[in-house]
């Protein structure tokens, strides 16, 4: 492998507020096989913006993150079918200047959601681009779903026996009865953890053709 020279192919994720998982998990990814790219993730307050420099500097792939996953389809040439049924994407690939958008936390939350029992209703907290690809795939799951938002909060103090799916960037641990199976997004939790493995899994795959190194 080459460090960083000419030819060194970027990647990137854009949020409000920059983290650090993504470029740990992609740049040890990258490096595994050798390849000729690095992962850098910004923070920016102009999704337009950031896309503009995306087609001026010729990145070939990157993430979307809070709160940009829904406006970003303003700005892309072409999504997956799927992507115009959640109304949200957190990967956009470009080829040659054709951005082209996918949604990488479908799989996740739908890999996930098979390992719990889909007789339990499942309350997915928060009405954000996240939780668009959470409710399509626990639809896809088969889960009778409800919806928390910041109209009905306090409902979440009376769910009993349930799959509780946290998709806001609030930890709700405290708020949940401890009857229910739990699944915070939060990238600091377990299941946060998976999550993030899962979809990068799949970003990785789209970034590269080859598999992530689990």
């Amino acid at each position: 492998m080459n460090w960083i020279n000419k030819d060194t192919e970027i990647y990137c994720s854009f949020a409000e507020k920059a983290g650090n998982t993504g470029c740990q998990m992609m740049n040890t990814a990258f490096y595994y096989h050798g390849l000729n790219k690095i992962y850098k993730s910004f923070s920016v307050r102009s999704i337009e913006d950031a896309i503009n420099a995306v087609l001026t500097l010729g990145i070939k792939g990157f993430a979307i993150t809070m709160p940009y996953k829904v406006e970003v389809l303003k700005y892309v040439h072409g999504m997956e079918d799927y992507v115009k049924e959640i109304g949200a994407a957190n990967t956009v690939i470009n080829t040659n200047g054709r951005l082209h958008a996918y949604n990488t936390d479908v799989y996740a939350a739908t890999t996930l959601l098979d390992e719990y029992d889909n007789r339990k209703k499942i309350y997915i907290v928060g009405n954000g681009g996240y939780s668009k690809a959470v409710k399509w795939g626990a639809n896809d799951c088969r889960f009778d779903i409800e919806t928390i938002t910041r109209s009905n909060w306090n409902d979440i103090y009376g769910v009993r026996d349930s799959v509780v799916y946290n998709c806001t960037p609030v930890n709700i641990e405290d708020m949940v009865h401890s009857s229910n199976d739990f699944i915070n997004c939060l990238v600091n939790t377990d299941t946060g953890k998976q999550l993030a493995r899962l979809q990068a899994s799949k970003q990785f795959e789209l970034y590269t053709d080859k598999e992530f190194p689990l």
